[in-house]
Formats: C-alpha cells, sequence, structure tokens
C-alpha cells in the first residue's frame, strides 16, 4: 500500500511540475534565480509585459554577476527613472525576434528589437554576443530562448 501511495504522489508531481517551456521568457528568467538584476531592469523599463508576449524572442540574458562585473553605479544609474529610456535601449540590444537556437547561430550581425545590429560569433561550439560570450545556451521558454551570457 505504501508503494502505491509512493508512486501516485510521485505521479501527481510529475503532472503538475510545470517545465520551463510552459512559462514564459520572463516567468524563465525570475525562476532560474540568476537573473534577479536583469528582472528588476525589465520591471524598472516597463518590458516585462513585452516579453511576456507572443514573441517568439530570443534573449541574451546576463546574470547578476555580468551586471555585478560593470562599473561601480552603472546599474544603479540606469535604473533611475529619468534614465527609463536608455535602460530600454540597453535591454532591447539583447532581444532578438524570433527564436535563435545556438546551433543556428552564424558569425554576423542579427537586428535586435531596437534595430541596432548585435555582432554573433561562433568558434567551434562557442557562441561570442558583442563581448560577451553565451555560458548556457538554448534554455526553453513557451515564447522563446533564453541564452545566458557573461
Amino acid at each position: 500500500m505504501k508503494k502505491i501511495l509512493s508512486i501516485a504522489t510521485m505521479l501527481l508531481v510529475a503532472a503538475f511540475a510545470a517545465p520551463a517551456a510552459d512559462k514564459d521568457i520572463v516567468d524563465t528568467a525570475v525562476g532560474a534565480g540568476q537573473f534577479k538584476t536583469l528582472a528588476a531592469a525589465l520591471q524598472a523599463a516597463g518590458l516585462v509585459e513585452t516579453l511576456k508576449g507572443k514573441g517568439p524572442f530570443t534573449v541574451f540574458a546576463p546574470t547578476d554577476a555580468a551586471f555585478a562585473a560593470l562599473p561601480a553605479g552603472t546599474v544603479e544609474t540606469l535604473l533611475k527613472p529619468e534614465n527609463k529610456g536608455m535602460l530600454t535601449a540597453v535591454l532591447t540590444y539583447h532581444v532578438v525576434p524570433g527564436k535563435v537556437i545556438s546551433t543556428e547561430v552564424k558569425s554576423g550581425n542579427v537586428k535586435t528589437v531596437n534595430g541596432a545590429d548585435l555582432p554573433l560569433s561562433r568558434s567551434g561550439g562557442f557562441v561570442g554576443v558583442d563581448q560577451a560570450l553565451v555560458t548556457k545556451a538554448d534554455i526553453p521558454a513557451a515564447n522563446g530562448v533564453i541564452h545566458v551570457i557573461d
């Protein structure tokens, strides 16, 4: 009887556990636990609803450690309400329309949602994004994909 209850419990947990691909980009990033600064920045820029939208989007997401490596005061300055336009430009530079899987990346520029050219590079199994490196690729979300950058 205990074995049946254990199996039933496991099945219930599995049935109600939502895989990452069922969550949008914002919820997937928040759930990962290493994007608290990015989440705060998306909120300050008013981009949360956009990235919860239909998409698809490809987000090159800097981790909290990547934000912490910026010069002192940079994040605080960008998060000020009077710098919302600059913050929005920085964040949307990290978003590409469509779903770009790491194995499909070719060296060259891609257009971001803010209209700028984002240089991508591929060398062996590594993908570079501007001056950053993709440290974890192809995190699925319901409305696109996230690539973690350093």
